[in-house]
């Protein structure tokens, strides 16, 4: 995997958790296809659009995905539907060790954080099965930021502004790291630069 970091001496450093930490976005996709197919989905999933909605909170991709086909369904069903179906898959989730590696050695000089779209608690837990929750549960989970956190998940800025003060860093001076659309829009309106990690071929531990 190449990664392409912009130059500069940045302060702090915010990882978006699925499809950038840990190679969940497989997983996300097999969750939401079954979550859908039990209230009318009557083909596989459209990849392209579960992947164009990386980073969007949870319940607003059941909006989304329901809209696009015509389907009329209780959100909140659906959404701990396919919440339990993933954490079904969880542990098969592998680490996307390139960039392990990095928030591993900013976070032995720098603050880092997490910045998810995903629920407070698959988040957590996701980090504990994956041996991360080390690097980001310092002061009570503060340096991990859910859509439970702000009035706005991605693509709005509430997010990654919220990190970085919880960092105590300036917004202008943190690097994002992302995967989806929605979180590097985020991470532009909130002033900040970003870095591509690819989300459908990574290397796998």
């Amino acid at each position: 995997m190449k990664l392409e970091i912009p130059e500069g001496d940045f302060a702090g450093y915010i990882f978006d958790l699925d499809g950038t930490l840990v190679d969940t976005m497989p997983l996300h996709y097999r969750a939401w296809d079954r979550a859908m197919r039990k209230v009318g989905l009557t083909a596989p999933l459209d990849e392209e659009l579960f992947y164009a909605l990386g980073g969007v909170p949870t319940k607003r991709v059941a909006e989304l995905i329901s809209a696009h086909y015509g389907l009329k369904v209780d959100v909140d069903a659906v959404f701990h539907d396919k919440e339990a179906l993933f954490l079904e898959l969880q542990k098969d989730a592998k680490l996307i060790e390139p960039v392990v590696e990095i928030a591993r050695l900013m976070s032995l000089t720098r603050p880092v954080s997490v910045a998810s779209g995903g629920p407070r608690d698959i988040v957590r837990r996701m980090l504990e099965l994956s041996g991360l929750a080390e690097l980001f549960n310092a002061n009570g989970w503060q340096r991990v930021v859910t859509p439970e956190d702000v009035e706005h998940g991605k693509p709005a800025p509430d997010m990654f502004l919220l990190a970085a003060k919880r960092m105590g860093v300036p917004a202008g001076q943190c690097l994002v790291f992302e995967d989806a659309e929605p979180g590097m829009r985020a991470a532009e309106a909130a002033g900040m630069k970003w870095v591509r990690v690819p989300s459908r071929a990574v290397h796998r531990t």
